[in-house]
């Protein structure tokens, strides 16, 4: 099993994807577009994941690559990888399928329940509970595009997950970091709490910061789930 991902900031790496990489022994790779790398062949992976980022995916002016990492996420979509998105990422994936990002009513960073969208049948979905809490950071919310499914949304934010075609799957927050992580985030981002509405304090977020492990138990059967897909389809 072969997982290349894309990091956009030097702060916001795969976290515990790392972990469950290591685990199972399988290869990674990584593009470290905000240093300018190339992408890579799509018939070098298996898997596709995609982090998040300080940018926001309507900034092409400003960060030109976002243009070809659009047009990459679709060579690989089309060729019928497993795709992750987080954050930045879902958003990516999001504007790829012909959705659109846009500013959310409101900010939402740290800990904050997500729940399951009613009438939901999906596979991908059925590793998730109906309702957990979840680590949040940001400004924008994704449209759900044509042919995908939602799977989860917020008090605060519609519309936080979604999955396409059973191999493609978006989510607006963090279940990958660990608490190291979660401390690098504050670290960078400090000023951005302010404690009011859905933005919570430094103090409030290091107070749930047990959390990450639950989230991280999630996202790993997701990506366990995603790769017996690509195991199968490779046989």
């Amino acid at each position: 099993m072969r997982l290349h991902s894309l990091f956009h900031n030097s702060f916001e790496g795969n976290a515990v994807i790392d972990d469950w990489i290591e685990m199972h022994g399988y290869k990674k790779s990584s593009t470290k577009l905000y240093e300018g790398e190339k992408l890579p062949e799509i018939n070098s992976f298996d898997m596709l994941i995609i982090l998040g980022g300080h940018m926001s995916v309507n900034d092409e002016k400003k960060y030109p690559w976002l243009k070809d990492e659009i047009a990459f996420i679709k060579s690989a979509i089309e060729a019928d990888k497993c795709v992750v998105g987080i954050c930045l990422g879902a958003q990516l994936i999001s504007k790829t399928l012909g959705g659109e990002v846009m500013r959310n009513p409101h900010k939402e960073i740290g800990w904050f329940p997500v729940k399951k969208s009613i009438w939901l049948d999906n596979q991908l979905a059925d590793f998730l509970p109906l309702y957990y809490t979840t680590f949040h950071w940001h400004s924008d919310i994704f449209t759900i595009p044509e042919g995908a499914v939602k799977i989860m949304e917020s008090e605060a934010c519609e519309n936080q997950a979604f999955v396409y075609k059973n191999k493609v799957i978006a989510f607006q927050y963090h279940m990958e970091l660990r608490p190291q992580d979660v401390l690098t985030m504050i670290e960078y981002g400090r000023k951005a709490l302010t404690g009011d509405g859905y933005v919570q304090t430094e103090n409030e977020i290091i107070n749930l910061i047990h959390l990450c492990s639950e989230n991280n138990l999630y996202l790993q059967r997701v990506l366990d789930y995603l790769t017996i897909s690509s195991k199968k389809q490779s046989q």
